[in-house]
């Protein structure tokens, strides 16, 4: 099986630190080259000491749940003959308290606004199938232990 390497880097930069008063921005690095700017969620750690403008942990899990969804799920389509125009998910995640007082990402609703064109129409259900062979093939839906719920639209245009 493959690995995957993501670096995350973060400096001091000359702040105290043991106050609790550093910023909480830094950056994830990948193999291919992207540097992508993050933060902690101003939800979680308040600004000045989180980047708003930056990706936050919770905003990347949610993300990488809507990518991985919505790359099976136009693999899936392309192989049973449909073609997809696009694909836009406004993908949501939805935090609780755990029992032990801890929050968690317990819900997350991907909302994939898909349009399909062709000679090969789907149907409500063959749209509802693909979504549902896409959330058992997605490596990562099948990693954690959040609900993740489907609720999308589809359009044909010809």
């Amino acid at each position: 099986m493959s690995s995957h390497i993501a670096t995350v880097e973060w400096q001091r930069s000359g702040a105290v630190f043991i106050d609790n008063r550093y910023s909480r921005a830094h950056q994830w690095q990948f193999d291919g080259g992207a540097v992508v700017p993050a933060s902690s969620s101003p939800h979680v750690v308040k600004v000045p000491f989180s980047e708003p403008a930056n990706v936050d942990p919770e905003e990347a899990f949610v993300a990488s749940l809507s990518s991985c969804h919505m790359l099976w799920f136009l693999g899936l389509a392309a192989n049973a003959g449909y073609v997809v125009d696009s694909y836009v998910d406004q993908a949501r995640g939805h935090m609780q308290r755990a029992a032990d007082g801890k929050s968690w990402i317990a819900l997350v609703e991907l909302l994939p606004q898909v349009v399909f064109s062709g000679a090969k129409i789907p149907d409500d259900a063959a749209v509802a199938s693909l979504h549902h062979k896409a959330h058992e093939e997605c490596f990562l839906a099948r990693s954690v232990k959040s609900e993740i719920r489907t609720e999308g639209n589809w359009r044909y245009q010809a």
